[in-house]
């Protein structure tokens, strides 16, 4: 399945600056910004009545905005270039942030939940917006937590400790094993998606795979660690190797939050 997520066409760089300093301005951020790759949270800026000439930001809740990443563009080179994390968070994460809000903004009622916990029952959703909140609060959801689980290689915990580890050997055997059947299912996924480590509803670590957007949330289960296979996240370093892709991501995954949410994960079930 292809990305749905569309990027405008480039403007003139003069316009394009102009454009990004009124916008920067609405946000409260400095034209120093300007210097920085890393964009401005969404605020799911929209137009306010068809005279405007520009799109004005609006307050949300920050759930429903675009998160800053904990590190820069280039830092997670060499397993992920610059230019695919500028267009994965700046463009194809700020697209699910933008059209999610857009549905959320028929029953503005819904700001009041964070978007997992519409994700956690999608029947609570109107169902003329149900599967935008599908696809783009689970894109927007997976990506946040994407973001988080990985750090620049020098930085990250490179094997999970404590608790998590002996999960994951009484479970998969070993670490090999474990990373082995994630790679699997990560390479099976047919078009786009998901692969994850989760906290499964029967109380046990499991590894699958989810298409498009869809989150393990919806399922009852905790995504604990997951990496992106959409082709957006891989394509221009490593074209059609999405088994390589894989293999070099252990490099950048950081175990501490993964352990983390494994042991708040464990707790709630008691």
């Amino acid at each position: 399945m292809q990305d749905q997520t569309n990027t405008p066409a480039p403007l003139p760089q003069d316009a394009t600056l102009d454009r990004r300093r009124l916008l920067l301005s609405a946000a409260g951020l400095s034209a120093a910004a300007l210097g920085g790759v890393a964009l401005p949270a969404s605020a799911c800026a929209r137009p306010r009545g068809s005279t405007a000439a520009l799109p004005q930001a609006r307050e949300v809740p920050a759930a429903f905005t675009l998160p800053a990443l904990p590190y820069g563009y280039g830092e997670l080179e060499p397993v992920i270039g610059k230019r695919i994390m500028e267009l994965h968070h700046g463009a194809h994460h700020k697209a699910y942030v933008d059209k999610l809000c857009a549905a959320i903004d028929k029953h503005p009622a819904l700001y009041s939940k964070a978007p997992e916990e519409l994700l956690a029952d999608l029947s609570q959703v109107p169902e003329d917006i149900r599967q935008a909140v599908r696809d783009h609060g689970g894109g927007h959801v997976n990506h946040s937590a994407f973001w988080r689980w990985m750090a620049p290689p020098a930085e990250s915990a490179r094997e999970p400790g404590g608790e998590l580890a002996a999960a994951l050997v009484s479970t998969f055997g070993d670490l090999p094993r474990f990373q082995e059947a994630f790679n699997a299912a990560g390479s099976a996924r047919f078009g786009s998606g998901w692969v994850w480590l989760v906290w499964s509803a029967a109380g046990r670590l499991e590894v699958l795979s989810t298409p498009n957007q869809d989150s393990p949330i919806s399922a009852g289960q905790v995504p604990l660690l997951g990496n992106d296979v959409w082709e957006h996240a891989y394509y221009l370093s490593y074209e059609n190797r999405r088994g390589d892709y894989l293999k070099a991501w252990w490099r950048l995954v950081d175990w501490a939050p993964v352990e983390a949410s494994f042991l708040a994960a464990k707790a709630k079930r008691g």
